[in-house]
């Protein structure tokens, strides 16, 4: 089914983009969540009128993403875990954790939005990556110490 980008959309395309998606997904995620239209000359049409609402509601969504980057890259992650002697972790830091973290510091952010690309499992410092919106990306770096 062809539609129309309402808001940006990870990995799918951006506002006005004209996209080809399966129909379950558009009826079940795109449709109720108002972030596409079906293509027909009707909404095209409809979509031109609303067309600068809908990026001026994207671009406070962008420097939302970029404020909630900055207030992160002003803490200091840091994690006291117990290990053995080799300094492998007895478990691993998961991402429910991070989040945890995060959200003690008034900071919240979504699941997707967090990219763990190897398990913390060792003590030291890891990086991790927060993609809280289309292009805007940053990665962070996390301490665990031994407790």
């Amino acid at each position: 089914m062809k539609v129309i980008l309402t808001t940006n959309i990870k990995k799918l395309g951006k506002i006005g983009d004209l996209v080809n998606v399966k129909d379950g997904f558009a009826r079940n995620f795109l449709f109720p969540n108002n972030m596409a239209l079906r293509e027909n000359k009707k909404n095209l049409e409809y979509y031109n009128k609303i067309k600068d609402e809908m990026q001026k509601n994207e671009k406070v969504r962008l420097e939302d993403a970029q404020k909630l980057v900055a207030d992160i890259a002003k803490l200091k992650i840091v994690f006291n875990k117990e290990a053995d002697d080799k300094d492998q972790l007895y478990g691993s830091i998961s991402k429910k954790e991070i989040l945890g973290y995060l959200l003690d510091n008034n900071i919240k952010i979504k699941s997707d939005d967090l990219i763990i690309r190897e398990p913390i499992k060792t003590l030291g410092e890891h990086e991790i990556e927060i993609n809280p919106y289309v292009e805007v990306s940053k990665i962070f770096k996390i301490q665990v110490n031994k407790n």
